[in-house]
């Protein structure tokens, strides 16, 4: 509907009769005052004011209807005969007008200005009632969202009572069938090729058992809230190899270790990453062959595998190559599933969990991971970490 305002009769139904004839629903007011208590009790989609009325001028209605919430994106056309010099113009623009037009006026152009800004009015309509639905979705989802996260923490709170539970509770019955079973073989089986036989994979299974316990437990730490602290990666590594000793000398495997970086990272968990991935390329070398193992480093500008070096980059790039068997890369995805193997558990011990805790620990730390290999020609894993968290955490929140 449209709202003529003009406080002569005449104009009021010339304008009227122009109107209903190309079918606009129309209503008047015979003065500003008149205008705005229209205004508040029914919905327009234009406004013709006139400027020149006893009382309030249309400028002052203007700028009024422009002060409602409900009614200031109504479009305003100002129409007169008196006041056409260009301050009058400019004037009408600054107090919420859309268009200005002088008497005498055209019909037909009136009529197309009429057309138009009726049919904007009703898209910047439609417009905002999408937004404000699409806001009302958005506070809802969020509500969603908080409720999901209260439900996870309560989750991950069951989950590290669980964590509890089975390094004790689970892990209490197989040491003692691990102690009793070696009692017997020492005490009972000397004599019994057979029965040592059996109680021996008695053993290697608790033993397998308690592996797996273990990784489990690791695993399920991950879910922890992360506490990033400033890490040598050199001496993390070294530690790590300390505890590797035993294996390294089995094997007479050779390491070649590079400088790496210090970066803001969770120590535990990169002390964790490297046994593991070291502790592969231990269990995975060649039979007849000394395992050689490389590890080194490079910084790169952006978070990926491929970026080029750079000097000054805010990411690190790890290499951690080796000798071993490898694998075939069709079966690269695979290998970072939980209880995913590639070769039987009596040909290489293991639970299948390991490489899972790494990219665990990669997405932990906001980086990336794969691999490169082919079979029988050993495999180098390139890991992707940000050498600052909170500079990258800052950098992703602008990004949003």
């Amino acid at each position: 509907m449209i709202l003529i305002v003009d406080d002569k009769q005449e104009n009021l139904y010339s304008l009227k009769a122009l109107l209903r004839l190309n079918l606009y629903e129309v209503d008047t007011a015979a003065s500003g005052e008149e205008a705005l208590k229209r205004i508040l009790k029914n919905e327009y989609e234009l406004i013709i004011l006139d400027v020149q009325m006893p009382g309030m001028d249309g400028y002052e209605v203007a700028e009024t209807i422009t002060g409602y919430s409900r009614s200031r994106d109504i479009p305003i056309i100002f129409l007169s005969a008196v006041n056409i010099d260009k301050r009058f113009v400019t004037k009408g623009y600054a107090s919420g007008g859309v268009d200005y037009i002088t008497k005498p006026f055209d019909a037909d152009i009136l009529l197309l200005k009429v057309k138009t800004f009726t049919r904007l009015y009703r898209q910047t309509k439609e417009l905002n009632d999408i937004k404000e639905t699409l806001e009302q979705k958005v506070e809802e989802r969020t509500k969603a969202l908080v409720q999901a996260n209260k439900e996870l923490e309560l989750s991950n709170a069951e989950l590290q009572q669980y964590a509890f539970i089975a390094s004790h509770d689970l892990q209490e019955p197989l040491r003692k069938i691990i102690t009793f079973s070696r009692l017997v073989i020492e005490r009972f089986l000397g004599s019994d090729p057979e029965a040592l036989q059996y109680m021996n994979k008695v053993i290697s299974s608790s033993e397998r058992m308690r592996s797996l316990i273990n990784d489990l437990l690791s695993y399920s730490r991950l879910a922890e809230p992360p506490r990033f602290n400033t890490c040598n990666l050199n001496q993390l590594l070294q530690e790590t190899m300390a505890d590797l000793e035993v294996a390294i000398k089995e094997k007479e495997a050779v390491l070649q270790i590079s400088h790496l970086p210090v970066i803001e990272a969770i120590p535990d968990q990169m002390r964790q990453l490297f046994q593991n991935l070291v502790s592969n390329a231990l269990k995975f070398s060649k039979k007849d062959t000394p395992p050689v193992i490389k590890i080194w480093s490079e910084l790169i500008d952006q978070r990926s595998l491929t970026a080029g070096i750079s000097g000054k980059g805010a990411w690190c790039r790890i290499y951690i190559s080796d000798n071993g068997i490898g694998f075939n890369e069709m079966y690269l995805d695979k290998i970072f599933h939980m209880f995913q193997r590639l070769h039987g558990k009596d040909e290489y011990h293991g639970t299948g969990i390991g490489l899972t805790i790494v990219k665990k620990i990669i997405q932990k730390h906001n980086g990336l991971i794969s691999a490169e290999s082919s079979e029988g020609q050993g495999a180098t894993f390139m890991l992707v970490l940000p050498l600052k968290q909170a500079a990258i955490l800052e950098t992703e929140t602008q990004g949003l």
